[in-house]
């Protein structure tokens, strides 16, 4: 009976013993998956949700900076505008080009918006720019880098500065749920393409990036039928406001019939609306908005300095990303200065006309939340 107990007694130590053991190591599995977890926390960039009443977006907080009146606005579900900087670097000469980008900010607040200019400075994309920024941006001209879907990376880790082509605008205007952007004209397929296979990344961007670009149709400069053509592959919408005819940049009339015609900016945010939001199709949206007529250029003059900026650009072996600053330059100084004035003035319309989309777009979308 002794030896009973005493077998017994041995057992529940062995089983408490076991216990033991088996809590501890359990408890050391436990704690090593929380420091590995923990490891991975640290190593992982820190993402920002932001939930707002009517929008949602997810973005990385070491490289995005939103500025507060942006931000704010994106909270809240008003309208927002993203604008394009190279317009500012490399489409004009300064000090128009500072001139023009704060006019252009202020003509979108008139009208019930909040302007986004977005670019790459100090290795961070700025989402909505500061009066210094803009000057800093302006003051710097071709210095900066022109920077497209492929450059965007490189800008960053580089810490340069970095001015958005229309690709790289609608790219990072999507990364924050901005819907609509307004810029002059959108880049294309190019005349000589047939020998140099030189078509703008706006295109391809344009085919696989959800924003709506109001613009004045594709630069004169470019080959416009097949820019169509290869828009029409890409499954891009392209609309024309109020006409049946699709506008030329500086023109109002390219010779070519719009794809479609919408009537108002309701009718535009209306299809904005069930193209991105409802139908959550992944293609963009071309708005094109006719420069209004006392401020077209005369279609001749244009023309004849687009066919003598081609020779020069040939004569000089201009290539890539530098041929349409060269061409726009080019042409501004053979026009006297007639096509840049019509540039300044249909940037300004386009930039009425589409506050006037964001509102209804952000309208839309408030009746349904």
């Amino acid at each position: 009976r002794g030896w009973a107990v005493m077998a017994l007694g041995r057992l529940a130590v062995s089983v408490a013993i076991a216990a033991v053991v088996a809590f501890y190591m359990l408890n050391r599995a436990e704690r090593k998956k929380e420091n590995l977890l923990a490891k991975t926390k640290t190593s992982v960039t820190p993402m920002a949700t932001f939930d707002g009443p009517r929008n949602a977006f997810t973005f990385d907080q070491d490289l995005f900076v939103i500025h507060p009146e942006v931000l704010a606005a994106l909270r809240e579900g008003r309208p927002v505008v993203a604008l394009e900087s190279t317009i500012i670097s490399h489409g004009m000469p300064w000090p128009q080009n500072i001139n023009m980008a704060r006019e252009v900010e202020q003509i979108v607040r008139d009208n019930g918006a909040v302007p986004a200019t977005i670019a790459i400075l100090d290795g961070h994309i700025a989402i909505g720019l500061n009066s210094t920024q803009l000057e800093q941006l302006a003051s710097a001209g071709r210095e900066a880098t022109k920077v497209s879907r492929r450059d965007i990376s490189r800008v960053l880790i580089k810490k340069g500065v970095g001015a958005t082509t229309v690709s790289a605008t609608m790219i990072l205007a999507h990364q924050v749920g901005i819907q609509v952007f307004v810029t002059g004209g959108i880049g294309g397929v190019h005349r000589g393409v047939e020998h140099t296979m030189d078509v703008s990344a706006d295109l391809t961007e344009l085919g696989r990036t959800p924003v709506a670009v109001v613009c004045a149709g594709a630069k004169s400069l470019l080959d416009l039928p097949r820019t169509l053509e290869y828009l029409e592959t890409e499954g891009v919408s392209v609309v024309s406001l109020a006409s049946d005819q699709f506008p030329a940049f500086f023109v109002r009339d390219s010779g070519l019939p719009a794809p479609s015609r919408l009537d108002t900016e309701k009718d535009c945010a209306n299809l904005i609306d069930t193209h991105f939001n409802r139908l959550r199709l992944s293609s963009g949206v071309v708005i094109a908005v006719p420069i209004p007529e006392e401020l077209q250029a005369n279609s001749a003059i244009v023309e004849d300095a687009i066919q003598q900026a081609i020779a020069l650009a040939e004569e000089q072996g201009i290539k890539g990303k530098e041929v349409t600053p060269f061409m726009l330059a080019t042409v501004n100084r053979l026009t006297a200065g007639e096509s840049l004035k019509a540039n300044i003035g249909l940037v300004k319309h386009n930039a009425v006309v589409g506050s006037k989309i964001a509102k209804e777009v952000a309208e839309l979308k408030k009746r349904r939340s």
